[in-house]
């Protein structure tokens, strides 16, 4: 998959640079020892494996470590190596020195004739790993060991009559038995079979018996603690089979049977151990040499790889480099759309400068039409003041009270845009102050109602309350906030109308709500209730709506004190502000 990110492109680019160092320098390494590699190998694996095959042998028909060390000395001596056996914890046990050396930074190999490593033992052994020379409480009496080896020369006579190849293995320590020499077992198994049975060669001897009586007993104990119910017999071939007729999982048996004859044989072996072998032919040279043909070699591949480097970052870099030289010439050139081409952080910067052009344009017509409010939210009362003013001077109205009540009226209104103006530049500019203290939100609600009361030209005004908290607030702030939200409530409802104030705790938040039940706000105008200058009336007549900064001042007011301020509303139904503020 193509990197998607430029710290992708360069983990990529890196990666390629450090690939091509890493396969020059083993490719260098593998020429230079290969020939080097060959002769240790060649020496040290065979004195390896006869080293191990001893000290595993050695094991196999002893309990301790104690009296390994000629040993070890007369295997230093043939091989010109250092030997050195320790315990699994590091405990020294024995070396060819008779002292403790220091030890090679790894291990050669555990010696353990339970569990024998198959990579370096030429000797034999069974399925699960036991050396083939542990015999434990399998070892035969000398007379039973006589009594099975000329049962066997009579089964090998029987073999042989049937014209089949094989020979008695009658020398070792282990019980005497056929070995084919040129056929399948598997083929003749049944005449191997019949002449054991003929010849008496399949019995099984007091010894084994009792050995193999105490390895079904420790098979039936690892069963029942595994859940396993039923019982097993142990067969001189440790193979088994069922007392009884309850079925066993596959491979239950066998395992149970691996386990307890390892733990049977146990005693009759040494403990697990570590091998360490060195001397000189393990010590590798601190310095490397070159030759001139190495040295020319190591620069030639050298040269390769900074060739290479360079050419896949040149190419890396044009192609990052290139859309953002497009970038940069879109906006010098006054572009505001411009084309994303990946997803990359490019893409993402790409579609960013986007959205900040879109949000730029936006501005633009929103400070376009906030110049065009503004200039006719002051420009009306002033130009109703001159024409008073020029009729009261030509002497068409007499400057009576009338006309001074007209005069005040309209310069409280100027009055009243400035101050909201002077509001919002604060709030904007972060420099709307709270004096917060401790108010009773009955009390300062009342006091709200109370001072719209008059005002509402036959709208009824009811507060709900739902206890009486005390929280900290700016009490002025939020009658400010309060009072924009009646007065707005008030100028759309009809006569007759109730407007409902509502006060509760909402777990940390307290819950302001004012609820008319007026002409409600059309579905698409509700995401621009609180936009600065924005009335549902595009003719801004005055007799329909205020100056149309009362709803954005109601979230500054909300915002400064860290909480929110919401519309819900269904055109023809009414609507419900709320203000949410943390206590």
């Amino acid at each position: 998959m193509r990197p998607r990110t430029l710290v992708g492109r360069l983990l990529s680019l890196s990666l390629v640079v450090v690939l091509c160092a890493v396969l020059a320098t083993t490719w260098l390494v593998v020429n230079s020892t290969t020939s080097q590699l060959r002769q240790e190998l060649g020496q040290g694996i065979g004195f390896d494996a006869r080293i191990y095959e001893e000290v595993l042998a050695y094991a196999a028909v002893h309990t301790t470590w104690s009296g390994v060390q000629p040993l070890l000395a007369e295997l230093s001596v043939m091989t010109g190596r250092e030997i050195t056996l320790t315990r699994e914890d590091g405990t020294f046990l024995s070396s060819s020195r008779g002292e403790r050396p220091d030890l090679p930074a790894r291990r050669s190999a555990l010696v353990d004739p339970l569990y024998v490593e198959g990579s370096l033992a030429s000797g034999e052994s069974d399925s699960i790993g036991i050396y083939d020379q542990v015999l434990g409480p399998y070892r035969l009496t000398p007379a039973e060991h006589r009594m099975l080896s000329g049962r066997v020369r009579k089964a090998e006579q029987c073999m042989t009559e049937q014209g089949i190849a094989v020979g008695a293995n009658i020398d070792g320590p282990g019980r005497p038995s056929l070995g084919l020499l040129f056929t399948d077992a598997d083929v003749v198994s049944a005449q191997l079979a019949e002449c054991y049975r003929k010849s008496g060669a399949d019995v099984v001897t007091d010894t084994e018996r009792a050995a193999l009586a105490q390895l079904t007993e420790f098979t039936n104990a690892c069963l029942t603690g595994i859940g396993a119910a039923p019982r097993v017999t142990v067969l001189p071939n440790f193979a088994w089979k069922t007392i009884g007729n309850a079925p066993l999982a596959p491979g239950q048996p066998q395992d149970c049977i691996d386990a307890s004859r390892r733990k049977q044989l146990a005693p009759y072996v040494a403990p697990r151990a570590y091998l360490y072998v060195a001397g000189p032919d393990r010590q590798a040279s601190t310095v490397f040499d070159l030759s001139r043909a190495g040295t020319t070699r190591v620069v030639t591949v050298a040269g390769l790889v900074l060739a290479v480097a360079f050419a896949v970052t040149l190419l890396v870099g044009l192609r990052i480099s290139r859309p953002l030289r497009a970038l940069t010439h879109a906006v010098e050139s006054g572009a505001s759309d411009l084309p994303v081409r990946s997803r990359d952080e490019i893409g993402r910067l790409t579609a960013a400068f986007n959205d900040l052009s879109e949000r730029r344009e936006a501005v633009e017509r929103q400070r376009r039409a906030m110049v065009s409010d503004i200039a006719h939210e002051l420009g009306s009362p002033l130009t109703n003041i001159r024409a008073w003013l020029q009729a009261a001077r030509d002497g068409v109205t007499e400057p009576g009270p009338e006309l001074l009540d007209l005069l005040a009226d309209e310069a409280e209104l100027l009055e009243h845009v400035i101050d909201d103006l002077r509001d919002l530049a604060a709030a904007d500019a972060g420099r709307l102050r709270l004096h917060p203290e401790l108010v009773y939100v009955d009390e300062l609600l009342g006091q709200v109602v109370a001072a719209y009361g008059s005002r509402a030209d036959g709208v009824t005004i009811a507060v709900e309350t739902t206890g009486d908290p005390e929280v900290m607030l700016d009490p002025s702030r939020i009658r400010q906030a309060v009072g924009n939200l009646l007065s707005n409530a008030v100028r759309h409802s009809p006569p007759g109308a109730t407007l409902t104030v509502r006060s509760r705790l909402d777990g940390d938040d307290l819950v302001i709500e004012v609820a008319d039940t007026g002409t409600g706000i059309a579905e698409h105008d509700l995401p621009h209730v609180f936009d600065r200058f924005w009335r549902a009336d595009k003719s801004r007549n005055r007799n329909t709506g205020g100056s149309g900064l009362g709803l954005a001042i109601v979230r500054k007011l909300a915002e400064a004190h860290g909480g929110t301020a919401t519309v819900t509303s269904r055109f023809g139904h009414g609507s419900t502000f709320t203000i949410r503020l943390p206590t």
